[in-house]
């Protein structure tokens, strides 16, 4: 989210991203949504709460409005040597449960598989849980197979022990727009590749929303909620689109 808060504050300032990057405060997840709830944030851009955020905001008694205004996927990536191109959301569930172990059980060579995963107050975490386990409890990975930090994981599957063994799970939009997937590739799931199109229609079958999220009741001149209504307006969306995310609106090509 980086790139965008400063595409907005930029954009809205009429002042260079190097000039507003100040301005701006980043956080994890979890952290993220605390700020908002404790009044240390007035508004928040980020991925879906985690678990333990509605209890927080149950016992805090915070409501909040929140709205999704830009669609991503959850994408697995392997080292660019791996041959596998594809797997079968069992497959993956299998992977990430312990039960297959061997790339040669999904079309591979005969390698073990080192499934890499992030930890509990991730984003990515929560969309992996959600979104492709379900009910399905993740095996508990060894320390060093827990990334802290989303350029870990992804630095660490494409040069683990110099083998085309890892995997691994990230965000589309940090994947293919932020270019952190050099040595890597992002396979497709139930052979559908994961792309802008597949994305917006939700073809792709991982879909990770992100959402802006604002206090409830504020009135509609407060800052923060003209800023909200402003994301979710075309201008607002072809920005969202300008900058590589996926847009709920489809606003085309247009500046």
């Amino acid at each position: 989210m980086v790139p965008l808060g400063q595409a907005i504050a930029s954009v809205l300032l009429g002042e260079t991203r190097e000039e507003v990057a100040d301005l701006i405060n980043f956080s994890r997840t979890t952290q993220s949504y605390r700020e908002l709830m404790y009044g240390q944030a007035d508004l928040l851009i980020s991925g879906a709460p985690p678990e333990g955020i509605y209890a927080e905001k149950e016992e805090q008694g915070f409501e909040w409005e929140i709205s999704t205004f830009a669609v991503d996927g959850l994408v697995f990536i392997v080292n660019q040597d791996n041959p596998v191109d594809n797997l079968t959301t069992e497959q993956i569930q299998k992977i990430y449960s312990g039960e297959i172990t061997n790339w040669s059980e999904v079309g591979g060579d005969d390698v073990e598989i080192v499934p890499f995963q992030r930890n509990e107050e991730a984003g990515s975490q929560t969309a992996m849980k959600n979104l492709v386990m379900g009910d399905i409890p993740l095996m508990e990975a060894p320390t060093e197979y827990v990334s802290g930090a989303m350029g870990d994981l992804v630095e660490v599957v494409a040069s683990y022990n110099d083998s085309a063994a890892a995997i691994g799970y990230t965000v589309y939009y940090y994947a293919h727009d932020m270019k952190m997937a050099d040595g890597l590739k992002i396979i497709a799931v139930d052979g559908v590749q994961p792309n802008e199109e597949t994305i917006r229609s939700h073809e792709y079958p991982f879909i990770n929303d992100s959402y802006v999220v604002i206090p409830a009741g504020l009135a509609d001149d407060a800052p923060a909620k003209v800023l909200y209504d402003w994301l979710m307006s075309e201008e607002g969306q072809k920005l969202v689109a300008h900058e590589g995310y996926v847009s709920t609106m489809d606003v085309g090509d247009a500046p």
